[in-house]
């Protein structure tokens, strides 16, 4: 018997030990000692000029409310202001958007992001981009970024083959990586 619960306490330290080993320098990782945040939240975007079915250069200019979340767990609010021009945008696709982010967190700093690379796909009217790109300058200078954004048009579909659609409302999931 004590052989067997000397051989679990053994085994369960050493899996404490490599955990310890896994997951700690994650949070720590990356120059300066950065690590992996987490945003989620919501914006409101327009479209100029309005998207339709014909594709067309088209500018978008989005305000972001986030809850970021650290590695280590620590939370707080920031805000985005996201802008970008896609080449030919229209109802059906926003491929080749390039843009620019700006998060500004609450303790006063910030990280301007260029995405740099973005996948579309719309189902029953509800869009999905997930971006790519690097922090170009602030917190986090020079780690990669995931974003992806789920829009639903703040007008009716229809409206692609009349005035255009203007608005989005979207959920937004910006991940820096460590």
């Amino acid at each position: 018997m004590r052989s067997r619960r000397g051989t679990t306490v053994v085994l369960g330290s050493l899996a404490l030990v490599v955990s310890s080993l896994v997951w700690a320098p994650a949070g720590q990782a990356g120059a300066g000692g950065h690590a992996a945040v987490l945003c989620t939240g919501h914006s409101h975007g327009r479209y100029d000029p309005p998207l339709t079915l014909l594709p067309q250069e088209t500018r978008h200019h989005a305000d972001v409310n986030y809850t970021c979340t650290t590695a280590t767990g620590h939370t707080a609010p920031a805000t985005g202001s996201f802008d970008a021009v896609a080449p030919a945008a229209s109802c059906l696709s926003l491929a080749s958007a390039r843009g620019t982010e700006t998060v500004r967190y609450a303790d006063g700093s910030r990280s301007v992001i260029d995405i740099d690379g973005a996948t579309t796909a719309r189902v029953a009217g509800v869009l999905v981009v997930r971006q790519s790109g690097r922090v170009a300058e602030g917190r986090a200078e020079g780690h990669a970024v995931r974003r992806t954004v789920t829009a639903l048009p703040g007008q009716l579909p229809t409206d692609c083959l009349t005035s255009g659609i203007q608005d989005t409302h979207s959920t937004v999931r910006l991940e820096i990586l460590p």
